[in-house]
């Protein structure tokens, strides 16, 4: 991973976990966002495979780095956009991390330095009707200034970002 070492830095808010929980935390722009990706276990191998080795990030289009190959609780996770001067970084370390017959995914929790204060799960799931679903649960609010002016466009980018994440995944599973 480029840049400094996160990994004993401590999370820039209290509710550790609690996007494995309901209700979120209030306080929080909250989102949920499900997208069906497919059907079958060979699908949801794939997809959970693409989830928790980064590859669904990176193949959406956000530069990221990670102080392992495979997210597990701990790991430093840094999500970039844009380039040079104009690149925006936010880093976050991984809370929790599931690896079942039935689900798989991360969350991770964003550190100082992050734009965003809050945490943000990706998880695959193979459903009882053979269907594979994607979901992303987040609950966040601005940390820095540029978050806050920019108001309600910031939990738009997120809805978006989520779906387009759903649909990344739907072609890399397939």
């Amino acid at each position: 991973m480029n840049g400094p070492d996160r990994t004993a830095t401590p999370l820039s808010y209290p509710e550790e976990g609690a996007t494995a929980r309901s209700p979120l935390p209030p306080g929080y722009h909250h989102l949920h966002e499900e997208v069906l990706i497919g059907h079958g276990r060979k699908v949801f191998e794939a997809a959970g495979e693409a989830v928790t080795t980064f590859r669904m990030h990176r193949a959406s289009g956000v530069g990221i780095s990670a102080s392992a190959p495979r997210a597990e609780p701990g790991v430093a996770v840094e999500v970039s956009l844009g380039i040079g001067p104009v690149r925006l970084a936010a880093p976050c370390r991984v809370v929790s991390a599931t690896y079942g017959p039935q689900r798989t995914g991360f969350a991770y929790g964003t550190v100082q330095g992050h734009p965003e204060c809050g945490e943000e799960a990706f998880m695959v799931e193979l459903r009882a009707d053979g269907s594979v679903r994607f979901t992303v649960t987040a609950f966040s609010r601005p940390a820095v200034w540029y978050t806050r002016l920019a108001g309600p466009v910031v939990p738009f980018l997120q809805r978006w970002y989520a779906r387009h994440c759903g649909r990344t995944l739907r072609r890399l599973a397939g």
